[in-house]
């Protein structure tokens, strides 16, 4: 019998056939337009966004453990494409000095690559054709550099730094169409100005993107949504839309 050679990802890492799924020819069209690697000898844009994969995958919560993870894999690396573990220095200065626009180009792109794969189907019972949810998470990767907020931490004696991803999510098919990082002190409601929804969408969020001033344009421009009132609003009903009894097993 003869070796059967059409499974080339059996025996592979996990992390390498997730790896290799990725378009790199789109990914290398964009370095190339926007000469990212210009001026680089060793440690190119891929090796860095490999880089920033494995530590997301490895759940690293600095530089210098995605580098001494890396490090222990030794000759494995080569599953990756990848000599040798960068050091957390070259690896830092990389992405301390490159920009990152050509990351977030490469997520629409993959958006557009895998829209094939992508669920297609409506969620039942909305009859907004744009239907849009957003929220906010902190990550604490780069608390020792990112501005922390003013807080304390019980214990530590240290404030709670790091930055903070605002994501848009489309509800249709499930798939982050905007996300926006800043630093985690920033108010929620601050990335209410980045969005530019179409009149007749539908937009969801927690209350602690509650902004009235945002509210009052976006009922100008026929924008609906939905959020959780402050505890201390002041309000007035002036016309009931729809009013259903619910149960105590439904709340």
């Amino acid at each position: 019998m003869g070796k059967n050679i059409t499974k080339n990802l059996v025996g592979q890492p996990i992390f390498k056939q997730l790896i290799k799924m990725l378009p790199r020819e789109r990914f290398d069209l964009l370095v190339k337009e926007y000469g990212r690697d210009r001026y680089y000898k060793t440690f190119f844009s891929w090796d860095e966004l490999i880089v920033m994969l494995f530590g997301i995958f490895s759940r690293c919560d600095s530089m210098g453990e995605v580098c001494d993870g890396m490090r222990a894999l030794s000759g494995k690396l080569n599953y990756l494409g990848m000599d040798c573990a960068p050091s957390k220095s070259t690896a830092g200065d990389a992405l301390r000095d490159r920009s990152e626009e050509i990351f977030r180009l490469y997520y629409f792109e993959l958006i557009s690559y895998f829209r094939p794969l992508l669920s297609v189907s409506r969620k039942e019972k909305v009859s907004f054709d744009e239907f849009y949810a957003f929220d906010s998470t902190t990550i604490t990767l780069f608390s020792d550099i990112m501005k922390g907020i003013d807080r304390h931490l019980k214990g530590e004696g240290k404030k709670k730094g790091g930055l903070k991803v605002h994501m848009l999510t489309d509800i249709h098919n499930e798939t982050p169409v905007f996300a926006r990082i800043s630093e985690a002190k920033m108010h929620d409601k601050k990335f209410l100005a980045h969005l530019h929804p179409s009149n007749d969408s539908m937009l969801v969020f927690d209350k602690a993107y509650n902004y009235y001033l945002q509210f009052a344009t976006w009922t100008e421009e026929g924008v609906n949504f939905v959020c959780r009132l402050k505890d201390n609003a002041k309000i007035q009903l002036q016309e009931v839309l729809f009013e259903k009894a619910f149960s105590k097993e439904e709340w």
